[in-house]
């Protein structure tokens, strides 16, 4: 394959460990100035979303520009708190009382999912020794998502209350509303939105002090409205001035901010030639089954569109873990470096070790220098104990 260089590429791809995810700092700088762009606009106050990105040794320089992180758990709240820091927001579809004595440790918000998990809990929460803002998640009932999966809006969801389920009695004691409905949509889906959210839960807005609009904003894509967003925020905020608007996108920050790089370790034909990897679909980029979605790769095309193509297959057992067909210029051969783009965000925090395939390590490409450092290798030690 052609060197990093000619692949578009201004840092040493063969300085990486093979698999390794590589997070580019300058790319992840250039999200986050966009991001305190709109927080300086529209008043809103943006979270990192720790299920999509929680690669904590970037955030000394994530915390220059957001506000605080938002977990679904005990575990985020604690790495939030203790390596982000800021503010702590937490949401889970239900909380045990064993997580719920840690989650108050950390959290600043707490959004509950159901108002039975409000009456379960809110003793607990008046009884503990540090203030938590509660809020409840609802349902708008209003879907404008393409894929069922990420639809939190479906009939029969179980995430979030819906207005025909909240008494009034309920809302005694909490500060917030929670609405999440998007996923890798624009701001005209948001003002939508916002629009059936102040239809069936307004009426309980006065009583509040924060409403956090969710995630799902890719507000750093190329072709993402800005400008609407803004306008959609500021013209909620002067509706309820005395409300604080939360924003909490974990993709934004991280979209197109980091690669995949991997090797080839065989190629083998079976009605066409067929590269085994040092990565896997399934183990490594799941969501490349789960969405399903092709990634792009540095160099490559479309099968047919280069003089060779090739199925690019991974390394376990499973027999669809094949990350698709893909052209290049010259052919393939042992060794060569594939470079996978878009791949910081929903990757590292959704690995697994099946088939005891180790974990890619995790890097940085430093802003100035494009030298790039090894923050993180994974070995024997991390499978192991894992099971018991």
């Amino acid at each position: 394959m052609a060197n990093a260089r000619e692949q578009g590429l201004d840092f040493n791809v063969r300085a990486c460990p093979s698999p390794a995810y590589v997070v580019d700092d300058a790319l992840l700088r250039r999200n986050l100035e966009r991001l305190a762009e709109v927080q300086e606009r529209s008043g809103a106050r943006i979270l990192l979303a720790l299920k999509g990105f929680a690669m904590w040794d970037s955030f000394p320089l994530v915390r220059q520009y957001l506000v605080g992180t938002t977990s679904s758990g005990q575990d985020e709240a604690r790495l939030g708190a203790e390596t982000f820091g800021g503010e702590v927001h937490c949401y889970s579809p239900a909380f045990t009382e064993d997580e719920m004595a840690v989650v108050l440790r950390y959290a600043d918000h707490l959004s509950f999912n159901s108002p039975g998990q409000w009456r379960r809990f809110r003793e607990t929460i008046a009884a503990a020794p540090r203030r938590v803002s509660c809020g409840l998640r609802v349902n708008p009932e209003h879907s404008t998502g393409a894929v069922p999966l990420y639809d939190p809006c479906a009939p029969g969801s179980r995430l979030g209350t819906r207005a025909r389920d909240l008494m009034p009695e309920v809302m005694e004691g909490l500060e917030g509303l929670h609405f999440h409905t998007l996923c890798e949509q624009n701001s005209d889906d948001l003002e939508s939105t916002l629009a059936a959210f102040e239809e069936r839960f307004g009426h309980y807005l006065a009583g509040l002090k924060w409403v956090n609009f969710g995630g799902g904003h890719h507000i750093t894509r190329e072709d993402y409205d800005v400008e609407r967003l803004v306008r959609v925020v500021r013209g909620f905020r002067e509706r309820h001035p005395h409300l604080t608007v939360y924003l909490e996108p974990g993709e934004a920050i991280a979209l197109n901010t980091g690669y995949l790089v991997c090797s080839v370790l065989d190629i083998v034909d079976n009605d066409g030639p067929i590269a085994i990897l040092d990565t896997s679909a399934t183990a490594h980029m799941p969501d490349v089954l789960e969405m399903p979605y092709r990634p792009e790769i540095i160099g490559g095309g479309e099968p047919g569109e280069k003089a060779h193509t090739y199925r690019l297959g991974g390394m376990t057992c499973l027999a669809g873990d094949v990350i698709g067909d893909y052209s290049f210029d010259a052919p393939l051969e042992i060794g060569d470096r594939l470079v996978f783009t878009d791949m910081a965000h929903y990757t590292m925090v959704k690995t697994t070790t099946f088939n005891g395939i180790r974990l890619p390590s995790i890097c940085r490409i430093d802003e100035a220098s494009r030298e790039v450092r090894t923050v993180k290798t994974f070995g024997y030690v991390d499978y192991m104990q894992r099971l018991s």
